[in-house]
């Protein structure tokens, strides 16, 4: 299926807007399951803005969970791995595991050099420390040292995930801050891109007012005396 294309404008915006106020502008337009909750930010500092690029995990099997089979280069989640393009965030289906990880400083560092914006994992990693350092955002549930067919199994990648109980579908954009991480519908990407670019342009005044005396109510929501101040704020920058 063709996607809509997603301008590097749309891409460059949602770079600066935080994603409380994404979560914020997707609940008025009626989604309010869209905030992968649980994940921790490996690099609170780094941020991350992609397409998603999906892989799915599903419980192990014995008999299908074995070395032989997982080091296969079809293997699904080397495949994804070995597909990814500049600008794709890796979304993994990992069902909240916390006894094994999907994979640690190798991949994450192969992800990397293919261009990759980010990794974002319902589960574990492990090499935390190493994958810390990476300079990499990567997203997870904590460490974990097994590795993942003790109770993993991959099965298909560029799929429909569910990821932390969000639906990620392939080229969603996903955008992650220190806070965590949303997935964007695809076609409302640029629409919220612009809509909480100029929401964080008015909390950032906002702020400022309650940082100088101002009290919440009036100021915040912004009544329509703090609106002009708002626009002779914005004008003057």
């Amino acid at each position: 299926m063709d996607l809509p294309p997603i301008s590097q404008e749309t891409l460059e915006r949602l770079r600066g807007v935080a994603t409380a106020t994404l979560t914020t502008q997707l609940f008025k337009l009626g989604l309010r399951n869209t905030f992968l909750a649980g994940l921790r930010a490996l690099s609170p500092d780094l941020r991350m803005v992609g397409e998603a690029l999906t892989l799915r995990f599903v419980p192990a099997r014995e008999d299908l969970a074995t070395f032989e089979h997982i080091t296969r280069p079809d293997y699904p989640q080397r495949a994804a791995i070995e597909s990814a393009r500049p600008g794709q965030v890796l979304v993994v289906e990992g069902r909240g595991v916390d006894g094994a990880a999907i994979g640690g400083d190798i991949y994450m560092n192969r992800l990397k050099v293919r261009g990759a914006a980010g990794c974002v994992v319902d589960g574990c990693v492990r090499d935390f420390a190493s994958v810390q350092a990476l300079g990499f955002p990567v997203y997870a549930r904590g460490p974990a040292s097994p590795p993942h067919p003790a109770r993993h199994l991959a099965v298909a990648w560029n799929v429909p995930v569910g990821c932390c109980e969000v639906l990620v579908m392939p080229g969603d954009i996903l955008v992650g801050d220190a806070d965590g991480v949303v997935c964007i519908p695809r076609h409302l990407a640029d629409q919220v891109a612009r809509s909480g670019e100029e929401l964080d342009r008015l909390e950032a005044f906002v702020v400022e007012k309650i940082k100088a005396g101002a009290p919440v109510p009036g100021t915040y929501p912004p009544d329509e005396a703090t609106l002009k101040e708002y626009e002779t704020w914005r004008a003057r920058r």
